[in-house]
């Protein structure tokens, strides 16, 4: 069995799970999310523990039964307590503000770009310049992230901006005069 998938996933005592026709619901405080269980994948519920078993023995099995797993446990932490990423915005006049939904950010372009907040996801922005994005999927809460940081990802030269909370960014020298 695969090293991964053969791991019950603990459901905490505020979590509802309930599986039908392939596919799982997960319901908690923080959301509800479904994930469809790929082909030769099943899961079931008991007492308070989903077990996933897979059909066949082939890499390709063996793969998506670890997969659906980890899937099913990010499930679960996440309508249970949340992911979060945190994003710091660094450059003169750089800054970003929300407003309504939508996240402004003020980038240094001719104009500003206005990134479209999605369904149970929370983004709160302290200071102008610190961005924290809130949700119950960790895949949502991750794209989210990297979608933002991809307007104006940090520059090697002076470092200036998006970047991800203790990111660290190669600097290079700039030229120099001989």
């Amino acid at each position: 069995m695969s090293r991964i998938g053969k791991i019950p996933v603990q459901i905490p005592p505020k979590v509802k799970v309930e599986i039908k026709e392939g596919k799982v619901f997960v319901e908690g405080p923080k959301g509800k999310l479904d994930f469809a269980l790929p082909k030769r994948t099943s899961a079931a519920v008991t007492g308070d523990k989903i077990l996933v078993t897979r059909q066949g023995e082939d890499a390709e099995a063996k793969s998506l039964h670890g997969l659906s797993r980890a899937i099913l446990n990010n499930m679960v932490k996440g309508v249970a307590d949340g992911f979060m990423k945190k994003l710091e915005i660094q450059g003169v006049g750089f800054k970003a503000a929300v407003q309504g939904n939508n996240v402004n950010l003020n980038l240094g372009y001719s104009h500003p770009v206005l990134y479209p907040i999605p369904d149970q996801i929370t983004v709160k922005v302290e200071d102008n310049t610190k961005v924290t994005i809130e949700g119950p999927s960790k895949e949502l809460v991750g794209r989210v992230a990297s979608e933002i940081r991809s307007y104006y990802p940090p520059e090697p030269y002076k470092g200036k901006g998006v970047r991800y909370v203790g990111e660290k960014v190669v600097r290079k020298e700039g030229k120099t005069v001989q």
